[in-house]
């Protein structure tokens, strides 16, 4: 991961700032509002070169532009005397400028305008001069008539073809090209030199050709010139002979004799050594042309020093040596050496450099105030060492005005207190043989009071830890002195960590946040002082939190980089994404989020290396991160076959691309034309590193190969096959697999086996050979042979025997090897006799044992596989009528003896038989064997319902157990009342017989709410519990009315409501189980409760009772009970209907039993208070307790007017109603109530004083009564927990006195 940051301060400059040189002057300010109030000598902007060639066909421009105030005037010489426009209409000046303008295009002559010329622009403060500008006019002569004779040259001799162009201005470019206006080839043989000629090193029979011709293109005229063709044409000694005589008489002949190999020599330079001359910074170019044969090579050295490695460079192929941008430190001597396999030669080039004058020190311009001091410098060198000479307003220094604050030194003129009005411009010019260099420096004096150049309230933002640069331009002369002050502070702000620079910016180097502010420049001088406000903000950085991440993404994929970045609030970065450094593809797979880069289909293209960019107006933070496309591989190619063997050969390929992702391994795969055509099967694999595989081959195959090759993206697409490789057949080298045998009948043995495949078979012919012999008894083997089968039948075996059995391969070509014996028994017949000596013993009600005998093994006649009991119920021992039952079987596996049976009824006869099975069958059954199951506990009632409610009675209806399990020995009937806070009383218990079926309950408490438990018992004890709850009614008025039927059992009975009261009764109801292993299933129902009761007698699994409201959608909710037969579900909606179930579960989570779904209905809510505003009785009593207290208060008036006195209260204590006093606990009266913190049960239930039993105030649901949640009987019919009420009304509503309501409590209330 790369990661690079730039930071910019504001307005996206580069944070750096271009130091002055120190120098006592003034500079000179570019604000046009300064300059138009300053008076200033004139400078020169713009010339002409000074060598300025012409077009001769466009007008001439004489470039001389100058500034100053006033503006210049301008004037030129011409060779050194005046040149007058006027005189000349070709010759215009443009307007405010110095420029001529030379017309040549409407007849004028260029050539008459030849010469130099010189600008000087003038005003009243000074004079400058421009340089000396030679114009000449550019030239194109045509070449001189010649007449170009023939060459005739011999084989490997060398030769020059000469160009010769015609001198030009600039001089021309020179390049050879035949009658096609094709570049001529050139080569290490052939090439050409620097100044325009054809070299060759040695001629071949392919140089003949007579279309040599040499092109001159002058450049400033944009013209080409071209030599007369030059023919020449290379001879061997053969063709010397013959053609020798025609061209004697009329061309020249080059060598007579023939031309042999020889060492090399120099064709240009001539000689040994040579020199060169060369000026400082222009380009040095030196070479060296050697003929020879064979055609020598160039090489170069400096012998006094190093080549400079990058200012050099070899060209026309390493005969010329260039160097560019020359300095002194390259004059020496260069070596070029030539050679060949003849042997060497070499020349050595003397370079001399020579310098026109250039500048160390170029004066510059001064602005001086009053009585300062200041200094011209003109330091200029060369080679040789230029002459300095200055000049005042054009004229020389000696013949200008004596100045006493003037002195000139050499190089430089000093001024000492300068005067007002001695402003001039100054010439410098340092000149040698080689040129010259003239500049222009003015000095002005001025006197100007401090201006502030930098705008006011600007505002610099820069990233914390960087430099900050405050700028505080000022001008003044004399020049200001500045100062700085940060926000309130009178310091001056010098020192760690300020540094002040000569042109007055405040840097802080290392800019922290407190360093914000509001900053002032003070620019003073002599004159006054100003002041400029800037502000300074330094920021956060930005910063790359979340770089993006080296990637490696299959082709088609997506991928995303993520670039998460925190900078500073007030600044908005802006992402910009890059791939390879540019611009991202215009295409719309790069999706560009907010934070990331998302390619979508990606291709090879896309990989490369992605830049995130996120940049301010600050600064910039960057991160890269490579993506690497992988692919599957392409597939291997040239699959090759050598070392070919009977039984093997060697596959060769060549891996295809690896797309990234190097290749793990080669899978090879076949195909068998002869066996299986067009099918393709796995062969070996090798790793991916090999190319080779030695492959075993099986006889009487037609084998083709391909090769795929396989990376972590998959499997490349299967190379083309190889071509066929067969092979020759031979003898089986497998016997057939899976060889087994049984018998499918008592008198047969079925032998089979899994028969070769094609390719196993090795040749034509394929048969099997089956052996087989009877184990322990046949000592020879019996064989058969057969053929495209994979089974044979053996008949007449004797019954349930063993055998030992064997199949072999066999083809024409011979038999594949024999396989050892297998054990196989022929067939099973259905067992002979049934178990003897069977009994059986009911260990419970609900569980018998089965005993019985084995029967002998041959009587078996088979594999012994189990017994089986099949056992049903005949009937109840307490009904009457015969009740028969489906047939059931129980399996025991192996050779067991002995048995349970699970699930029984109580007290229920039985018939069972045992049987023998094995793998053919049922043997015959034992004799059937009856038992008896002993007496269980009953179920529950029928139902249980309420009747004739009275004042002190009522009546409880019940139906007698549908499962009695026995003789039932009769009920047991317990109650307890109820008070208003759902307090219990004390619990009463009653004995019922059995032939009852009603009940009348006496003495109650009228308008009580009583609880009634209610169960049957037989010998073995007591049955499930039901529950009923009923209220005593109030009114004898109602006595007469139909009675509330406060609850049903196990059949639906109409439910009557009383006005008065309603009760909340628990229904219960009776079904029939769907499975065997499920019996008793009964249910009961509450306000927000059910309860489900069950028996199971299957084996162990994982019980769950589940329900759901009728009719939904939803899952089944489902709660574990295993260990438990009961139930209790809370949380249910009353006047809901819910489907309720028990259900058996494996350890799959698989059901295997369930009972049916239960339908049960919850009540809806029913009031339990009993409004005793609307009972007769309680009106009467209203009535007369107003009556008799209007009474009272007539007598109490009658007698305090009277005077006398009546205490009420006295008497009241002194003759207490004995009803209203406590009453005894010890003598089974009532006593008193308390509310205690403690929550102590009430000694008694009673009905609060208001008469009326609230809903709120009462709850059926067990568990609100007792605190272990279900409150159940014991076996001997005692109840098991207490309820313990729940105080949740306020203490003025629950715990008032339960007293009976009488005239007198009312009485005492209203004294």
């Amino acid at each position: 991961m790369q990661r690079k940051k730039r930071f910019l301060i504001a307005g996206g400059a580069p944070l750096m700032l271009l130091m002055c040189h120190v120098v006592t002057a003034l500079d000179v300010p570019l604000d046009p509002k300064i300059l138009e109030g300053l008076p200033q000598p004139p400078t020169i902007t713009h010339q002409s070169p000074k060598d300025y060639i012409i077009d001769p066909r466009e007008n001439i421009v004489i470039h001389c532009e100058a500034k100053g105030k006033p503006h210049p005037s301008f004037s030129w010489t011409r060779d050194g005397t005046h040149f007058d426009i006027d005189k000349d209409p070709r010759v215009t000046m443009k307007p405010s400028s110095g420029t001529l303008v030379i017309d040549i295009i409407s007849g004028g002559k260029a050539e008459s305008y030849e010469g130099v010329y010189q600008c000087t622009a003038r005003n009243e403060h000074g004079t400058a001069l421009s340089n000396n500008i030679i114009i000449r006019q550019s030239r194109s002569p045509l070449w001189s008539k010649e007449k170009v004779e023939p060459i005739l040259v011999q084989e490997g001799v060398p030769l020059v073809l000469q160009c010769r162009p015609p001198a030009g201005l600039p001089p021309p470019i020179i390049f050879w090209m035949n009658n096609n206006f094709q570049r001529l080839p050139q080569n290490s043989r052939v090439s050409q030199a620097l100044n325009g000629d054809l070299y060759f090193s040695n001629v071949q029979t392919e140089d003949t050709r007579n279309d040599y011709i040499c092109y001159a293109r002058f450049t400033h005229t944009q013209t080409i010139q071209q030599k007369q063709p030059i023919s020449v044409k290379v001879l061997n000694m053969d063709a010397i002979n013959e053609t020798i005589a025609a061209y004697l008489n009329d061309t020249d002949f080059f060598g007579d004799s023939p031309a042999g190999e020889r060492r090399p020599s120099f064709l240009i330079p001539m000689g040994a050594q040579s020199t060169k001359l060369v000026l400082r910074g222009q380009v040095l170019e030196i070479e060296c042309i050697a003929e020879g044969l064979p055609t020598p090579d160039i090489t170069w050295i400096k012998e006094s020093g190093e080549l400079p490695s990058k200012r050099t460079s070899y060209e026309s192929f390493n005969k010329t040596l260039k160097i560019v941008d020359v300095t002194e430190a390259d004059a020496g001597s260069y070596r070029c050496t030539a050679r060949n396999s003849m042997g060497s030669n070499f020349h050595i080039i003397t370079v001399t450099i020579k310098s026109a004058p250039y500048w160390i020190t170029a004066p510059k311009n001064l602005i001086l105030a009053p009585k300062e001091t200041g200094v011209l410098t003109c330091r200029a060198n060369g080679i040789p060492k230029p002459s300095i000479t200055w000049t005042m307003n054009g004229i020389s220094i000696e013949n200008s005005p004596k100045d006493p604050s003037r002195k000139v030194e050499d190089d430089s003129i000093i001024f000492t207190d300068v005067q007002t009005g001695s402003s001039a411009v100054y010439q410098c010019n340092a000149s040698n043989e080689y040129g010259y260099l003239l500049a222009n420096a003015f000095v002005n004096v001025l006197a100007e009071p401090p201006r502030v150049l930098t705008p006011p309230n600007k505002v610099y933002q820069v990233i914390t830890n960087n430099p900050a640069l405050l700028d505080c331009v000022s001008f003044g002369s004399p020049k200001p002195k500045i100062k700085w002050f940060k926000d309130s502070q009178t310091s001056v702000l010098d020192g760690d960590p300020y540094i002040l620079h000569e042109n007055g910016t405040l840097e802080i180097h290392v800019a922290q946040t407190d360093h914000s502010g509001k900053y002032t420049c003070v620019a003073m001088n002599d004159l006054g002082n100003t002041e400029n406000h800037v502000s300074l903000e330094v920021k956060q950085p930005t910063r790359i939190i979340k770089q993006p991440e080296y990637k490696v993404v299959q082709i088609n994929r997506s991928v995303v980089f993520e670039c998460k970045v925190k900078h500073d609030p007030s600044l908005t970065p802006t992402m910009t994404w890059l791939k390879d450094d540019e611009e991202l593809p215009d295409n719309e797979r790069f999706v560009v989020g907010q934070e990331s880069l998302t390619i979508n289909d990606i291709t090879e293209i896309d990989e490369g290396t992605y830049t995130c960019i996120m940049n301010t107006s600050l600064d910039e933070d960057s991160a890269k991160a490579m993506l690497t496309v992988v692919d599957q591989p392409d597939p291997p190619t040239d699959l090759e076959l050598t070392d070919q063997r009977e039984r093997s050969v060697q596959l060769t390929w060549i891996p295809g691309d690896e797309h990234n992702s190097p290749i793990q391994k080669f899978i090879i795969e076949y195909e068998d034309s002869l066996h299986q055509p067009s099918v393709w099967l796995p062969m070996t694999e090798v790793p991916g590193t090999k190319t080779t595989a030695q492959l075993k081959l099986s006889p009487y195959v037609n084998y083709s190969f391909r090769v795929l090759a396989v990376n972590k993206v998959g499997p490349s697409v299967p190379s083309y096959p190889s071509r066929q490789y067969i092979t020759d057949p031979a003898a089986p080298d497998e016997y057939p697999s899976h060889i087994e045998g049984a018998g499918t009948e008592p008198d047969n043995l079925v032998i089979k086996w899994e028969a070769l495949t094609g390719f196993q078979t090795n040749g034509p012919g394929l048969q099997y050979k089956v052996i087989w012999r009877q184990k322990g008894v046949d000592k020879d083997w019996t064989s058969v042979t057969v053929a495209n089968v994979s089974k044979f039948v053996v008949s007449g075996t004797p019954t349930f025997v063993p055998y030992e059995v064997k199949v072999q391969a066999i083809n024409d070509y011979g038999s594949g090897p024999e396989p050892p014996p297998v054990e196989a028994f022929s067939g099973e017949d259905l067992p002979m006799v049934a178990p003897e000596n069977v009994n059986v013993r009911a260990l419970n009600s609900t569980i018998a044992e089965v005993h019985w005998e084995p029967i002998p093994p041959k009587s078996v006649r088979g594999r012994l596989k189990g017994y089986k009991i099949y056992y049903w119920k005949e009937r109840s021992l307490s009904k009457q009528n015969p009740q028969h039952e489906e047939q059931q079987i129980l399996t025991f596996s192996g050779n067991k003896t002995h048995g349970k049976l699970p699930g029984l009824d109580a007290f229920s006869l039985y018939t069972l038989n045992v049987r023998v099975f094995n793998g053919k069958g049922e043997g015959p059954s034992s004799p059937n064997q009856q038992f008896e199951t002993p007496e269980g506990i009953p179920g529950p009632p029928a139902f249980l319902k309420v009747t004739n409610q009275m004042l002190d009675s009522l009546t409880l209806e019940w139906g007698p157990p549908v499962e009695r399990n026995g003789v039932l020995t009769g009920y047991v009937l317990k109650y307890q009342p109820i008070n208003s806070t759902d307090e219990l009383g004390p619990v009463e218990i009653v004995t019922i017989s059995a032939n009852e079926t009603s009940w009348t309950m006496e003495n109650l408490k009228y308008s009580t709410r009583y609880k009634f438990y209610f169960n049957a018992q037989t010998l073995t004890g007591s049955g499930p519990v039901v529950t009923e709850e009923a209220v005593t009614i109030m009114d004898e008025a109602l006595i007469h009315q139909p009675g509330v039927d406060t609850g049903k059992g196990y059949t639906e009975i109409p439910l009557l409501t009383s006005p008065l009261t309603q009760s909340l009764r628990p229904p219960f109801h009776k079904v029939r189980p769907v499975d065997p292993v499920f019996r008793n299933v009964s249910t009961s129902v509450a306000e927000d409760w059910a309860n489900i009761s069950w028996e199971y007698l299957g084996p162990d699994k994982n019980l769950y009772v589940e329900y759901i409201v009728e009719n939904s959608k939803e899952d089944w909710k489902k709660e574990f009970v295993n260990g438990s037969q009961s139930f209790l579900i809370k949380g249910l909606k009353p006047g809901t209907s819910y489907k309720v179930r028990v259900v058996a579960k494996d350890q799959s989570d698989e059901m295997v039993h369930s009972t049916e779904e239960l339908i049960i209905t919850v009540p809806a809510m029913a009031s339990r208070q009993v409004d005793i505003a609307t009972q007769g009785w309680f009106i009467g009593l209203m009535c007369a307790i107003a009556l008799l207290i209007l009474v009272l208060l007539i007598i109490c008036f009658i007698k305090r007017n009277k005077g006398g006195k009546y205490p009420v209260k006295e008497k009241e204590d002194a003759h207490a109603d004995p009803e209203i006093q406590p009453m005894k606990e010890d003598d089974g009266t009532f006593g008193e109530y308390s509310d205690t913190e403690d929550h102590k049960p009430l000694k008694g239930s009673r009905t609060p004083s208001n008469g009326t039993v609230k809903k709120e105030d009462s709850d059926d649901s067990l568990v609100d009564y007792g605190e272990g949640g279900d409150g159940q009987f014991n076996e001997d019919g005692s109840f098991i927990g207490q309820y313990s009420g729940k105080k949740e009304k306020d203490t003025a509503e629950g715990n008032e006195s339960s007293e009976a309501p009488s005239p007198v409590n009312a009485m005492n209330s209203f004294v």
